[in-house]
């Protein structure tokens, strides 16, 4: 007995061509949306979540909510027309007080390009840029509400990619009101600035001039000097609990008792012994290290500060001073008319200019030249004290190596003004703190220093011996 079983039936063939229709239809449907969709992730991924989530709970409405999609990041991403879309860009949020800014004109420039954009009604902005580098992006504060800076010395800075080819970059806003100056008026202030820097400076310089005009060593421990005074003012003022005026005093009596001590324990026997004067410099490399490492050890890697550093500026015009730097100026001018005096108008100085003129000739004349080069170390080492005090309120703060910031500098002076002269000292640490603080004008400030290198080098191609030395022939 054979069993009928039954044949499956074939589908109709209109059937097959309908499914068929409706697949077609379904791609058609279909395909702008994912269009639209993988664009909006090229161009806003927090979009692309947003429209996501629109998607699985609305299928029917994702062609509308797609489009929505794009003009919220025509919204969030304005750029500048004129620049082509790159791989890479920055991007922001700017509000105040919780509230977008729009309207506010963003710029970026570096390695030959340049864009600018405005912020749109949500306060988001971006820039397209053509690498991945460093830029300087500037803030138009003028587009911002009146009364409103970005936070910080300027409205430029810089900015550059981390890992990734997009960089959000934060700004932050506050209350304030932005001050321009001319350059004739910056120039000015800085001028006064740099004419307080080259006083202090002056001090130490005329210090080490006295010494290397009796002695004719250069003196690298002479730093050391410097950093000697700054710390024997913060041990009195802060250990002691001394008054300011107090701790000045007792930094200079500690700078002098440094000075006849180097001189009576190291610097009188070698001279006994004839050393040479390379080898009396080296050594004096040798004594910086050792005190050098010696306060470090004392007070420790930090920097302390004096009691009223940095204290509010007075705003004298273009001129901006504290009380504390008129002090300084003040003690510095009556330290060097004291020098002034003392080697123009007493027996000791004129022995002290004898014995820098001809040191053999002011022996035979009669002159104690060990006694007077001994006054002449107390005189230079109180000097570099003073220097100290007014050098850790300038910086601001007392640190250990504080004084070899200084030893190129007063080197640099010492050589501007011609070698051995106190008086050409002075005159060439003023040339190098005006040259110093007014080159910030046109070099970052990191490179201030460098400026008086470039000066010392120009002077001296033009006369050797120095602006007060002597022309002296050789051989």
């Amino acid at each position: 007995m054979r069993l009928n079983t039954p044949a499956p039936r074939r589908p109709a063939k209109w059937a097959v061509a309908l499914i068929g229709a409706a697949a077609a239809a379904l791609m058609l449907l279909t395909v702008p949306a994912g269009a639209a969709f993988a664009q909006e992730q090229a161009d806003a991924p927090t979009t692309v979540a947003v429209t996501a989530a629109a998607s699985q709970t609305a299928p029917h409405a994702a062609t509308h909510t797609t489009t929505a999609a794009s003009h919220a990041s025509a919204r969030i991403a304005p750029a500048d027309e004129n620049t082509p879309k790159t791989d890479f860009y920055f991007a922001g949020f700017i509000s105040y007080k919780d509230k977008p800014l729009a309207g506010v004109v963003i710029a970026v420039a570096g390695n030959g390009f340049s864009a600018s954009t405005k912020t749109d009604v949500d306060g988001r902005w971006k820039l397209y840029v053509p690498k991945r580098a460093t830029y300087t992006l500037t803030v138009d504060e003028s587009t911002l509400p009146k009364g409103v800076i970005v936070a910080g010395d300027s409205a430029s800075q810089e900015v550059k990619f981390g890992l990734t080819n997009t960089k959000i970059v934060n700004l932050f806003l506050g209350q304030g009101e932005r001050v321009t100056q001319s350059m004739f008026s910056q120039f000015i202030g800085r001028a006064v600035q740099g004419i307080n820097f080259g006083l202090l400076l002056g001090l130490a310089s005329m210090g080490a001039a006295l010494i290397y005009g009796t002695t004719k060593l250069a003196n690298f421990a002479h730093a050391e000097m410097v950093t000697w005074g700054g710390l024997v003012a913060l041990i009195a003022t802060s250990v002691w609990q001394l008054p300011l005026w107090l701790g000045l005093i007792a930094a200079v009596l500690a700078g002098g008792l440094l000075g006849w001590g180097m001189d009576a324990a190291l610097w009188r026997p070698l001279r006994r012994r004839g050393l040479g004067v390379v080898q009396v410099m080296i050594v004096s490399i040798g004594l910086s290290l050792a005190l050098r490492y010696f306060f470090q050890f004392l007070i420790g890697g930090g920097t302390e500060q004096l009691p009223g550093s940095s204290p509010t500026p007075m705003q004298l015009g273009p001129i901006s001073l504290s009380y504390i730097d008129l002090i300084s100026m003040g003690v510095s001018l009556i330290a060097i008319l004291g020098v002034a005096y003392f080697l123009t108008r007493t027996r000791i100085g004129k022995a002290t200019r004898a014995i820098s003129d001809n040191p053999q000739l002011a022996a035979a004349s009669g002159i104690n030249v060990d006694r007077v080069i001994r006054i002449v170390w107390i005189l230079a080492a109180g000097l570099a004290a003073i220097s100290g005090v007014l050098w850790a309120y300038y910086r601001p703060g007392v640190k250990w190596d504080m004084g070899v910031q200084m030893l190129l500098l007063i080197f640099s002076a010492m050589t501007l003004g011609g070698l051995g002269t106190a008086f050409g000292a002075m005159v060439g640490s003023l040339i190098v703190g005006v040259a110093i603080e007014v080159s910030t004008l046109w070099i970052p400030s990191d490179l201030k220093y460098a400026s008086a290198l470039i000066v010392l080098i120009i002077i001296l191609l033009v006369r050797p011996q120095g602006l007060l030395g002597r022309r002296e022939r050789l051989g």
